[in-house]
């Protein structure tokens, strides 16, 4: 909005000149969306703290000693998140550019599912909110219509393409597989944050590093004369995706305020579900989806994690981690939470420079 209201004055005003910019708006946005979070913070998770009264249902499947650590804890503050994120983007994001509203249609609608599943789960004082087959299918429903308009919006040359990263700008044509695997991209990702998200803090971090190896991404390939040195992929209109992300981790890093040991407040589904959705939004948008791989690791490895329990117990009765998701298998072999919390942070920063690293090493 201010980018739409403030350069046509520049002509008057030099000042004003500083919109046309995208590392300045992307400052911009990073400091609003912090703001709004320690500005509205307090209020918010009062008003969660009133409304839900004994806080988010523990599981009663998971650690023994989260009934006690973690009782009486409110959740749904995602809607923190969104709101700051939200904002912060309308003010300082080219609204005229169509990913950004890709991406928070994404968002936001995930948000929503998130945010419906944790009501149902705070008003029956049960840790099930809607049912699995329910919440998967309305991901899927957002996906598909975000991977649909994406395809309305990109160069028809690129439009189905996938890049292999570590090679000199070689791609692979997905042809009409393009859309399920952009859904299965956003779809994955979005449930590899809501599974990371089970201890405090432990999946804000990641997606903050995610957040900030993905707007250097988007910068890159937005800009034709870095993407050309770099034999990226130029993707007219990706730069604009870097205020978006700049709006996402100040965002985070307002909620990690009150989200760090002892948390004050959950994200819950409303928040972990839309941050992973809007990541996986912005890999396929700047065709870096195997890229997310790498640099979400954690969130793979949580993932995976799960799947392999299931399958392992279905077939031969046994268990191959003390408990899954993976965070909790290392609290009962009696890590300390902030122990493992920290150590998934550094893990996912190596792994962000993994990522980077993808970029030059061509």
């Amino acid at each position: 909005m201010l980018h739409y209201l403030l350069v046509p004055l520049s002509s008057d005003i030099s000042f004003f000149n500083l919109f046309r910019y995208l590392t300045f708006r992307t400052g911009g946005a990073v400091l609003t969306a912090l703001l709004i979070c320690l500005l509205f913070g307090p209020r918010i998770i009062n008003y969660l703290k009133s409304k839900q009264g004994k806080g988010q249902p523990i599981r009663e499947d998971g650690p023994e000693s989260h009934i006690v650590t973690k009782q009486g804890t409110p959740t749904m503050g995602g809607f923190l998140i969104l709101l700051s994120l939200a904002v912060s983007t309308l003010l300082w994001a080219d609204l005229t550019n169509q990913y950004v509203w890709v991406c928070l249609l994404v968002t936001i609608g995930y948000g929503a599912i998130g945010f419906i599943d944790d009501y149902l789960k705070v008003t029956r004082r049960s840790s099930g909110g809607i049912s699995s087959r329910m919440k998967f299918g309305l991901q899927v429903v957002v996906g598909a219509a975000a991977a649909w308009w994406i395809t309305t919006i990109a160069d028809p040359a690129m439009v189905n393409m996938l890049s292999i990263p570590f090679t000199k700008a070689f791609m692979i044509d997905l042809g009409w597989f393009f859309l399920p695997f952009a859904v299965l991209v956003m779809v994955g990702t979005s449930n590899g944050v809501n599974l990371t998200d089970g201890l405090d803090g432990l999946a804000t971090m990641p997606v903050i590093i995610a957040a900030g190896t993905f707007a250097l991404i988007a910068y890159l390939t937005g800009n034709v004369v870095f993407a050309e040195y770099l034999q990226l992929q130029a993707i007219s209109g990706a730069g604009e995706l870097t205020v978006f992300l700049g709006a996402l981790i100040g965002a985070c890093l307002g909620f990690l305020w009150f989200n760090a040991p002892p948390a004050m407040v959950f994200m819950g589904d409303t928040g972990s579900l839309a941050l992973g959705g809007a990541l996986g939004a912005i890999a396929v948008i700047v065709k870096h989806e195997i890229v997310l791989f790498i640099v979400g690791g954690v969130f793979v490895l949580e993932t995976v994690s799960v799947i392999v329990q299931v399958i392992s117990f279905k077939l031969s009765g046994k268990r191959v981690f003390r408990m899954a998701p993976l965070h909790h298998h290392y609290e009962e072999k009696g890590w300390a939470e902030s122990t493992i919390v920290v150590r998934f942070w550094i893990i996912a920063l190596v792994l962000a420079l993994a990522g980077l690293a993808s970029l030059k090493l061509r």
